[in-house]
């Protein structure tokens, strides 16, 4: 599996800001209200993520307990599978936190003259954060899920 790319979550970010933006120029008015608890679920995943992350490198750090196959160590497939939540997670917050910026550029300025914006304003801004914490976090959990290479001149496998 490859390492998510900065550069094409960054891409990904910029496209549906835009387009998120421009959809909300448009049907702005026949949008529902956006309230802060919207962004609850992104904040919930970025802080699991984190302490995932937390998890996983103290488990690296140890010889003795840390990842393998014993009882009291953290198992490999579970660092697979944290790594998989930890990419899901840099996508999806990248997707999310991306529309609602996109959001944001109209309601912000808007925010003044527009009751609607007021009241939306709020939430657009903490779900915008919540989804570029939970992309941030994500990211940090896929790397500390890596598995380093060998050492020089070690084989992979171990024998062979």
């Amino acid at each position: 599996m490859n390492r998510t790319s900065i550069s094409a979550l960054v891409g990904v970010a910029v496209f549906v800001t835009v387009a998120s933006a421009m959809l909300t120029t448009r049907f702005y008015g026949s949008m529902l209200a956006i309230p802060a608890t919207v962004s609850i679920t992104l904040w919930v995943m970025a802080v699991v993520c984190g302490v995932l992350a937390r998890k996983v490198s103290q488990a690296r750090k140890e010889d003795a307990h840390g990842i393998g196959l014993d009882s009291s160590q953290l198992n490999p497939l579970t660092v697979a599978q944290f790594l998989l939540v930890g990419k899901a997670s840099a996508w999806t917050g990248t997707i999310v936190g991306a529309a609602y910026l996109g959001v944001a550029i109209y309601v912000v300025p808007r925010a003044g003259e527009l009751l609607a914006a007021q009241a939306d304003l709020v939430g657009v801004i903490t779900s915008a954060l919540g989804g570029a914490a939970m992309a941030v976090a994500g990211i940090v959990l896929e790397r500390q899920c890596e598995v380093s290479p060998p050492a020089d001149g070690a084989s992979a496998l171990g024998g062979a």
